[in-house]
């Protein structure tokens, strides 16, 4: 998922819904969840090829997803659309085909708040985890302890921005932008200058804390840099504007009690996992 390329062609797989309902009103329903007046209108256009009525004669024979209107019968295999509550056909969905989740996002835009949530999660996540692994050679000296230092930092900065590029293709994509490192340039290179920064500090912490203390420091430093650069593309993609400064340093501190919360339940401290921050 580093390489452009390959999260283009996921996220460009085309969709196929099929839809099913008692009256022209149903259908209209669907397709208006589906296919909003927001949309552009030639992006519109285009997508409805995509979106298909059970009574259409040129119907595909198959389709990746079926929705069938609330208040009729269906089966397992297929989803109930409720307009009352539309949100739970979309977790519905989410969690039944997690693998169609980033080219729903990047066709159907209801799709793309959760899944460019869940993928900023599980990245920030995922760094947090990481760093707080190549910080234990610190707080448990052993043998190898001075081979590993000398490694640490170099290997630890080159994974963690590694995955927040990832992210930022991942985020880009879901988002209905171009991806690349061509089309990114802004983006990426402040992935890449915040890097060192960011680093330094948590293995800094990480060092001056003693008997494993500064584990979840760290690791929550990581959590919080990769959930604060994940917002932040997601507000820029959605609003055009960057964060504000304020805004900057108010998900960070949010997002940085979220990372020891999560890092203290990991570490067997107990601590229960807080609600997601807001942007």
């Amino acid at each position: 998922m580093l390489r452009p390329d390959e999260v283009r062609k996921r996220a460009d797989r085309p969709i196929q819904v099929g839809l099913v309902a008692a009256d022209d009103w149903g259908y209209t329903e669907m397709e208006s969840f589906l296919l909003p007046d927001t949309m552009a209108r030639s992006l519109r256009l285009e997508r409805a090829g995509q979106v298909h009525r059970a009574e259409e004669r040129d119907a595909p024979e198959s389709v990746d997803i079926v929705l069938y209107r609330h208040g009729i019968p269906h089966g397992k295999e297929v989803f109930g659309f409720n307009s009352e509550d539309p949100d739970q056909v979309i977790r519905d969905i989410l969690a039944a085909h997690e693998e169609l989740a980033l080219p729903l996002a990047r066709q159907f835009p209801v799709f793309r708040k959760p899944v460019v949530e869940d993928v900023i999660h599980s990245v920030a996540r995922e760094n947090a985890l990481f760093a707080i692994t190549t910080a234990l050679p610190n707080v448990i000296p052993n043998l190898i302890e001075l081979p590993w230092v000398f490694g640490e930092f170099a290997s630890d900065t080159v994974f963690l921005t590694a995955n927040q590029i990832r992210m930022a293709f991942v985020i880009a994509a879901a988002s209905g932008r171009e991806i690349g490192v061509s089309h990114q340039k802004v983006e990426i290179g402040s992935v890449v200058a915040g890097a060192f920064g960011w680093r330094a500090l948590a293995r800094e912490l990480a060092g001056m804390i003693p008997l494993g203390e500064g584990l979840i420091p760290k690791g929550a430093i990581a959590f919080a840099a990769t959930f604060l650069i994940g917002k932040g593309l997601e507000h820029f993609y959605q609003a055009h504007v960057p964060y504000t400064p304020e805004q900057r340093v108010n998900t960070y501190k949010q997002a940085l009690e979220r990372g020891k919360a999560i890092l203290s339940s990991f570490t067997g401290a107990g601590q229960a996992e807080p609600a997601e921050p807001a942007s």
